[in-house]
Parts: C-alpha cells; sequence; structure tokens
C-alpha cells in the first residue's frame, strides 16, 4: 500500500544502505531485489583520497559512475553525513551532498562516541535546528530516547530514524520497550529503524511494532548472498507491515482453547 514520505509517494518500506557491498553489480542487484526507493550513499566515501571534504563543494571527488549507477536504479539518494562530530561539520557536508546529489533530504549523523557510534544529541538538535531553516528535509539518526525526539520534532522534522541497536552491530532490537514508547506517544511522526538490524526477524519485529520503515546496509551487504538476503528482508517487512494493519493478537498468560466446545459431542 502506497504512503507519503517528505511529500512523496512510494510503496517500499525498506531503505537500503550502499555501503561495503562486495562490488558494485551486486549492489545493484541487491537494490532491484530489495525494492527499495530510497537508497543511502555517504558523501565522505565518495570524495577522492586527499580530497578536502569540508572545504571543496564540488562533484570532481565524487564516483561519477557509482553515483550514475544509483541513479539507474530509480531509487530516491538520501545523503548522509556519516562520519562527522560537530554540527558545524554535518552542516558544511549537508550543503555539499545538496549541490552534488541535487536533492534536499539529508540523512543527519553526529557521532558522539567512537565505540558505540551512539549520536550526540546536543549536536544533532543544534544541526538539525540549522538545516531546517535553510530547507533540508532532515532525516535525523538518534536514538531511542524519547525526550531527543520530542526536541528532534519541535525542531521541525517530520522523520525520525531511532536505532536499534549500534550501527553495523547486527544486535537487532536491544530495546523494544523504548521503540514501542516512541511509537505510542510519536503517533503522527514518521519512524523509521535505521541501524543494528542483523536478520529479516528484527525487520518483521520493527514493522511488527508500527514502525512505518526500516533502513539497513550491513545485514545485506555482509550476508554471503546479498542479493537473495536483500529480498529476504523485502518481503520480512512487507509481511511485518501487513501484520500490524491486519491486527496483532493479544498475548495470554494462559492457554485459551482455539476450538469451542458446547459440552455435548456433535453426532455425524
Amino acid at each position: 500500500m502506497s504512503y507519503t514520505l517528505a511529500d512523496l509517494t512510494l510503496d517500499s518500506r525498506f531503505f537500503l544502505g550502499t555501503a561495503t557491498y562486495p562490488s558494485p553489480k551486486v549492489l545493484h542487484d541487491a537494490i532491484k531485489a530489495s525494492g527499495s526507493q530510497v537508497v543511502t550513499v555517504g558523501l565522505k566515501r565518495q570524495l577522492a583520497p586527499g580530497q578536502n571534504s569540508l572545504s571543496k563543494s564540488t562533484t570532481d571527488g565524487v564516483d561519477n559512475a557509482f553515483f550514475q549507477m544509483l541513479k539507474e536504479s530509480g531509487a530516491h539518494l538520501l545523503p548522509n553525513t556519516a562520519g562527522c562530530k560537530t554540527a558545524r561539520e554535518a552542516i558544511t557536508l549537508a550543503h555539499m551532498a545538496r549541490e552534488i546529489f541535487d536533492t534536499h533530504w539529508i540523512k543527519l549523523e553526529v557521532v558522539g562516541d567512537d565505540y558505540t557510534l551512539q549520536p550526540d544529541p546536543i549536536e544533532l538538535i543544534t544541526a538539525t535546528k540549522e538545516l531546517i531553516k535553510e530547507g533540508f528535509e532532515v532525516f535525523p539518526y538518534c536514538t531511542d530516547d524519547l525526550v531527543t525526539c520530542n526536541r528532534l520534532l519541535d525542531a521541525g522534522c517530520r522523520i525520525l530514524m531511532p536505532w536499534g541497536a549500534p550501527i553495523g552491530s547486527g544486535q537487532g532490537l536491544v530495546n523494544p520497550f523504548a521503540l514501542r514508547i516512541l511509537r505510542a506517544r510519536l503517533p503522527e511522526a514518521f519512524l523509521v529503524v535505521d541501524a543494528g538490524i542483523g536478520s529479516p526477524k528484527d525487520a518483521v519485529m520493527a514493522m511488527e511494532l508500527g514502525f512505518d520503515a526500516v533502513l539497513l546496509n550491513s545485514a545485506v551487504a555482509q550476508s554471503h548472498d546479498p542479493v537473495r538476503m536483500a529480498e529476504a528482508f523485502k518481503l520480512a517487512i512487507q509481511s511485518g507491515r501487513l501484520a500490524y494493519e491486519a491486527g496483532i493478537m493479544a498475548q495470554q498468560d494462559m492457554a485459551v482453547p482455539s476450538t469451542q466446545v458446547t459440552g455435548r459431542p456433535f453426532l455425524l
């Protein structure tokens, strides 16, 4: 079923990252198998070695063949500011991404800890406020903290991307309670589980919680067969969303017979 994301009508709720695939062809085939209509791309990894990524706004350092392949996939590009540690650095990179990729969408990442790659909430909110003033559609990568998420919404975000677990860890949803609270308390926000997904069952869980989409990279790119895994995630996300919309039965502590009896046997 179609839905609206940042004023665009889309069908797929699977957002796919484009890093660390074995080859460009595998990436191309994985995007096709996933059915994804939104793919992320890191500007820093596309800059030529030795280029000053924070002062030169040019397409000269971008791998044009890679960029062209992504464009030909038909998916919408979502540049990210991966690797940034300050609001100012992320804002500068966002401006470069808007010029190079010709989009006002930006996945905003401002990392505060090198071990967990946990977002810095102060720098993230600072950068968000500035970028929204400058016309960006900000997709902030954040934790599952309700207060931080509310501050991002107050700053003008329409989309939030809370983590399921640390980036690339494959741990799945380590705190489903917090994610459930986010969905219940922020009913109007478009919520995307971003980071930490390890297998299709994690994606099913995220969608059954009522999240609007799932973004992942490593779980596909680092699998033994990225193309088949991309298809597996596509089906898992579709299944989880369908289950959520259908209404999942409530859990109970006691057994309830599925076949009702009247106390008298039926005579056939």
